[in-house]
């Protein structure tokens, strides 16, 4: 079975939300296997440009798990606070 991971780029646009939404996206969590891989900020472009500051790595067991856990109604619930909080392109890859 391969990992699959999802990749957020991220630019906050109300810090207060943000840090609101970030204490609870943990968890939803909970029943999908998430391991959190790394957060960071872009200090340069290599290569392109990137619109987005931050970037935060889940990694999940399988792509159903991905799948499951943004279908899931604890994450729905939180998409609101989410596009209030910051502008994020939300991306899935198999590995």
């Amino acid at each position: 079975m391969s990992n699959a991971y999802v990749v957020g780029q991220v630019t906050v646009k109300n810090p207060d939300k943000w840090s609101e939404y970030r204490s609870k996206v943990p968890e939803t969590f909970g029943p999908w296997g998430v391991e959190p891989v790394f957060r960071g900020t872009q200090f340069a472009a290599l290569a392109g440009t990137c619109p987005h500051a931050d970037i935060v790595v889940l990694r999940f067991p399988s792509a159903a798990a991905v799948e499951g856990w943004f279908a899931s109604p604890a994450y729905q619930a939180l998409i609101a606070l989410r596009d209030e909080a910051a502008d994020v392109v939300l991306t899935a890859y198999a590995a």
